[in-house]
């Protein structure tokens, strides 16, 4: 399994060190060169590396980390999403008009036709993500959700080899809606830091 992480702000950042604390190869893009993002990747560890969006996207797992009025850009540039899974960990907020009413990652799901959707890491901010997910014997609780049930299992499994603890939430527009917002309002589950004893 291969993955790639796309955007590398803040969050993106956070979540390559993730990968790096566990010796995981992931890839990073931007829309900057990848030539602009290596000394960072470097820095993070030496398992992060960065390439141009086109070469990033020929991993099996997308780990969409842009801003998310930046989402459909990145869908662009493949013809076919066919065979990828892609995790959403963008959020909208406030929520912007153009959803009609649809769980952010629902709408984002549109974008990338064919792909297997999975909203995750979204809840927490990137100083949290950043850090050792495992405290005092404690693995940090990461919300995941998705309509395609099956595309779940690999995320859960990608997120406990980072030593997280993922909790199923089920369909987007059901338990997903917890780490959604609303409106001008957070879903209950947003920012809750919560840890999951072995």
């Amino acid at each position: 399994m291969s993955y790639a992480i796309v955007g590398f702000g803040a969050v993106g950042q956070a979540l390559a060190l993730a990968f790096a604390r566990k010796n995981i190869d992931v890839t990073v893009a931007s829309r900057r060169p990848p030539e602009a993002l290596a000394p960072q990747a470097r820095a993070i560890g030496s398992t992060v590396v960065a390439k141009s969006l086109r070469d990033a996207l020929e991993a099996d797992t997308i780990i969409l980390a842009v801003p998310f009025g930046e989402h459909r850009e990145v869908a662009k540039t493949l013809s076919s999403w066919e065979g990828k899974t892609v995790i959403d960990t963008m959020n909208a907020f406030p929520v912007p008009e153009e959803l009609g009413g649809l769980p952010s990652s629902a709408f984002v799901a549109k974008a990338f036709t064919g792909a297997r959707l999975v909203k995750g890491f979204n809840h927490l901010g990137a100083a949290t993500l950043a850090a050792d997910p495992i405290v005092e014997g404690g693995h940090r609780v990461i919300f995941l959700s998705s309509d395609d049930e099956d595309a779940i299992a690999p995320v859960a499994a990608l997120a406990k080899q980072l030593g997280f603890a993922p909790v199923k939430l089920g369909k987007l527009n059901e338990g997903g809606a917890l780490v959604h917002a609303h409106g001008r309002t957070w879903g209950q589950l947003i920012f809750q830091d919560l840890f999951k004893k072995e």
